[in-house]
Parts: structure tokens; sequence; C-alpha cells
């Protein structure tokens, strides 16, 4: 028992600090009543990567919460929404439609797991859409994005490393980012700075933001690659992914002198990804965010200096 006890514990510890032990606490999430996980998307128009992604990755949280929260999907973008309601014939909601939804059947425990690769504009839109509703919900959690903390970053980069196979010294994998315009976008030059200190053969760049195509290819060339296996750094494979990357970037990489191989498997085609995202929403079961405005609060009432 005391094996079993002091495993449960680290395990619990390693969790912790894999989420940043400072910004969450012990929390039991199912409190009473009908408990909800709310898989997040930014959604896409194309069916083919949305099998593989999106639809794969729900059935991996049903099976996950299965006997404990009933699992639904929401999208963040209005206009994938609008084209697939129109090409497809196919409603997706928003997550506040989601979650009123949720509210009149009678939820009183929510979870919104994104499925959002960095902590961007994203990830602000469903935290402010999230928190509109807080107040419908004896309990409303948002979980993290794929890239929040260290550990998730190194996780990330071994699972990249092993899809796209063994390389020999002359090659490199490329990951192609969307980017975004706020400071998140330093998460890609952090994942491009973490894979080189792992002495991991990643180079990242962006469609629209930096690291950009000129950087990589600088950073190729100076350490003397020649060939690529070119990736993208997206959750699904849509148009940035099939027109951006397999597209444009591999033309211009070759022109540029290299050999370039496209391998099309975005981020949420990859099972150990996949995982993680689901885990993060686990890990909400036990944990919750702390307020930073409760703690600092917390700290002006304290006598200690």
């Amino acid at each position: 028992m005391k094996k079993l006890l002091l495993s449960l514990f680290c395990l619990s510890t390693a969790l912790l600090l894999a989420h940043g032990e400072e910004a969450f606490e012990d929390a039991e999430f199912y409190t009473g009543g009908k408990s909800a996980v709310v898989m997040t998307h930014f959604g896409t128009t194309h069916s083919d990567t949305r099998a593989k992604t999106i639809d794969a990755i729900n059935q991996k949280a049903l099976k996950a919460f299965d006997g404990k929260a009933d699992v639904f999907e929401a999208y963040t973008s209005r206009i994938v929404t609008k084209r697939v309601a129109a090409n497809e014939g196919i409603k997706k909601y928003s997550p506040s439609e989601v979650l009123v939804s949720l509210k009149k059947q009678g939820y009183k425990n929510v979870i919104i797991q994104p499925t959002n690769v960095i902590d961007g504009v994203e990830m602000e839109s469903i935290k402010k859409e999230a928190q509109l509703h807080a107040k419908d919900f004896n309990n409303l959690r948002v979980g993290d994005a794929l890239l929040s903390d260290p550990h998730h970053y190194e996780d990330t980069i071994n699972a990249v490393m092993k899809t796209a196979g063994p390389l020999n010294k002359k090659e490199a994998v490329v990951l192609v980012g969307h980017g975004t315009y706020n400071s998140a976008t330093s998460a890609y030059a952090m994942f491009d700075y973490m894979a080189k200190d792992m002495e991991k053969p990643i180079y990242v760049g962006t469609v629209e933001g930096y690291p950009t195509f000129e950087t990589v290819v600088k950073q190729l060339k100076k350490d003397n690659k020649k060939e690529i296996v070119l990736m993208p750094m997206m959750f699904v494979a849509g148009d940035h992914a099939k027109n951006d990357i397999a597209g444009e970037w591999k033309e211009n990489l070759e022109k540029a002198g290299f050999k370039v191989k496209v391998k099309l498997i975005p981020l949420g085609e990859i099972p150990e990804i996949q995982d993680m995202f689901v885990g993060n929403a686990k890990f909400l079961e036990k944990h919750k965010s702390i307020d930073i405005i409760d703690k600092k609060a917390g700290y002006a009432k304290s006598k200690d200096l």
C-alpha cells in the first residue's frame, strides 16, 4: 500500500510540474451534478484531415471520460463553421452556443479543452468567451494549449522526431507554423531553441510571423543541411498546410538548393500529441488554475515580508 501511495504521489507531482505548479492548485472537478468536456477546435473545411485529427481526438476524449463526463465539440472559427455548413450541410457550434446548451441541459461542471498549438490570440478568445459563461456553472475550467510549459515542448519535439523517422546527418526537419500577431509568436522560437538544445535537427518557421522562411534557410545552410523533411506545425493539414507548406515552402526550399520531402502529417494527427491534449483535460479533474488577482490579494493580506 505504501508503494502504491508513493507511486500515486509521484505521478501527481509529475503532472503538476508538467503544468507549472505555481499556476495550479488541487481542486476536485466533480462536485455534484452533470459534467461535460468540450473539445474546442479552430476547425477545418477539409474533411480528410478532420477525420484524422478533430474526429480522432474527440473519440479519445470520449474513451478517457467514459462514465464521468459527456463529451461535446465546439469550433471557434466562425468562417470555418459557415463554410462547413454551406458545403457539407454539417452544423458546427461555437463555444458559447455549446455552453448555453449545456446550461439549459442542467450541466454543472464543464471542462473546455482547446486543441490550439500555442497560447495565442485564439486561446485568448476561448478564455474570454468562457469567462462570459463562468457564472452559469459550479466549475468551468479551460485546459492548456499544447505548448504551455517546457515539459510539453520536450514531449512534442520527441513526438515530431518519431513521426519524421530516421534522419542522416545532412537531413533536417522543417516545421512550419501559422504564426500570430501577439507575443505568443515567441513559442515558435522557443520550440526551435529547445529542439537544438535537445540536439534534434528541427528548424521552425511560420507562414505569418517569426521565424521567417529566410531565418530557416539561413540556419539550415549554416548547419550544412542538404535534405529536408517538411512538416506542418499545425493541428490540422488544411489550406495553409496544403498550399503554403506543401506548395510555396517546398518550392522555395528547392530553389534554395535543398532536396525536400513533404510529410503532410499535422501535429493533431500524431497519437502522442492527441494524448497530450486529452491529458491536459484529464489534469483538470483534480486541479484548477490559480487566479492571479486572488493570489496577489493573498500576498497583500499576508504578514510575511
